[in-house]
């Protein structure tokens, strides 16, 4: 195995960041001092020969951060990345997004590109929207543009058709090619906005729903009528913003917890909203409409979140829950699928918005020692026969979050892989793990190895070839 390195920062820069008190610089989350090219990667196992692209995961890895001001979700984003071809491994590359604070730390020209507001970190997903690779954030930065090889980058709002800020969780509906998202802006408390970017990649819509109080609106969802909103009690603190914390949204029992169904095409006044008992939601597995008209939402809630730390969950997830919400009574009624503590949901996204059978999550603690680590294991869960099954990944390895790949386009719903990272904390290694959906406990099909840790991040995709 080749590799070629750069590391950016001076040493006494690097004692700092290797020995820091704060929970997020420390431990699994000790950050990366560098960026890696490694090369023609050992493998255990085989990679499944249909797999033909990139698995490409971002998260927070602070290049000169302050522990005393630090948190998790504004750190400076960094893409990691595995090219596989031919049942191999070809490449790792990982590449800190060149915002104006990273490239000054580093040295070099920042990403080109127009800018929107002046914080331009990037670090919460990265996917592919029309046929080009995007890494996100939410209620800030313009999405950042790039190449193959996460060599070249560019701040780009879609060619200029984005008007403002996007979101971490778009949605592709299958059956149009369109992305939805539900975009929020830090500094306007009174509007969100529906955003859809066609097929080809352009701003086609971009519509306002007016809200209070500036709610943190992390996902949405869809269904064939509807937009899904959640408007949740996190909210802009400004009193989190006098303390100096450089994260200010906080949990506020004042915002009225409640559930919006924007129908596709209508406007912001069009909006159904539905109460919801108080509780916050940052993913969504899916969401599709029934026969009698209700909307049935599948999410991982919180009761309470930044009401007692304000570095994340007060207590762990209520679990896998179905909400079913009823557009004629403006109510939600909340019946739990799984009660264990998990998070991260994801599904075929071939079914995004339509029924589904099964939902794939990960397995957290039940006691919160620090926020959504260590992950213990990864759920299957069949929706249709309510069971679940486990897979575990042994002592002391850590999976982050899970992507289903489909076999084929026309492949059934749980024919196809799972493909995450998975940390070593004992060796300080990684491993990418690729796991047969329909054998699911079953050891891996393959385990790409890294001869480092890649810190726990926040989402990961698998980009085919095309």
């Amino acid at each position: 195995m080749a590799s070629s390195m750069t590391a950016p920062l001076e040493s006494e820069e690097r004692s700092e960041i290797d020995t820091p008190p704060h929970p997020y610089l420390s431990g699994l989350h000790r950050p990366m001092e560098g960026e890696l090219t490694l090369v023609d990667l050992p493998v255990s196992g085989a990679i499944p020969q249909a797999l033909d692209g990139r698995y490409l995961r971002i998260g927070p890895n602070p290049i000169a951060p302050d522990p005393a001001a630090y948190h998790w979700f504004i750190g400076d984003g960094m893409v990691h990345g595995v090219r596989l071809q031919g049942g191999r491994a070809l490449w790792y590359k990982n590449r800190w997004i060149r915002s104006q604070a990273v490239a000054k730390a580093m040295g070099v020209e920042p990403a080109p590109g127009p800018r929107h507001g002046v914080f331009d970190t990037v670090n919460t997903n990265v996917l592919d929207i029309a046929g080009r690779t995007f890494a996100l954030v939410e209620a800030g930065s313009y999405p950042v543009e790039l190449s193959e090889d996460l060599g070249d980058q560019r701040y780009n709002p879609f060619e200029g058709g984005l008007n403002g800020s996007f979101t971490a969780h778009p949605h592709r509906d299958p059956l149009t090619g369109e992305m939805h998202a539900i975009c929020y802006e830090a500094l306007d408390w009174n509007v969100i906005r529906h955003v859809v970017i066609d097929a080809e990649g352009r701003v086609i819509r971009e519509e306002p729903v007016p809200v209070q109080h500036g709610p943190s609106i992390h996902d949405c969802a869809i269904t064939a009528r509807f937009v899904v909103i959640l408007d949740l009690p996190v909210t802009f603190s400004m009193d989190a913003v006098i303390a100096g914390h450089s994260f200010p949204y906080r949990w506020n029992p004042a915002h009225q917890a409640r559930v919006g169904l924007l129908p596709r095409h209508g406007s912001g006044a069009d909006v159904i909203w539905c109460d919801v008992d108080p509780c916050y939601v940052f993913h969504v597995a899916n969401a599709y409409d029934l026969p009698d008209g209700q909307v049935a939402l599948d999410v991982c809630a919180f009761d309470t979140m930044f009401e007692s730390d304000p570095q994340g969950p007060d207590a762990p997830s209520r679990g896998l829950e179905r909400w079913t919400i009823d557009p004629t009574a403006g109510k939600v009624s909340i019946r739990t699928l799984d009660p264990s503590p998990q998070e991260f949901p994801r599904c075929d996204e071939r079914r995004f918005g339509q029924s589904y059978r099964y939902a794939y999550s990960l397995a957290v603690p039940d006691t919160v020692a620090q926020a959504f680590e260590p992950s213990t294991g990864l759920y299957r869960h069949d929706l249709e026969l309510g069971t679940r099954s486990l897979h575990r990944f042994g002592p002391g390895r850590y999976p982050g979050e899970f992507v289903f790949v489909p076999a084929s386009l026309s492949s059934a719903e749980d024919e196809g892989w799972l493909i995450g990272l998975v940390i070593d904390a004992a060796a300080e290694t990684t491993d990418l793990v690729i796991l047969d959906a329909q054998d699911f406990a079953a050891e891996p099909l393959a385990q790409i190895h890294l001869p480092h840790r890649a810190p726990p991040g926040f989402h990961g995709n698998w980009i085919a070839s095309t």
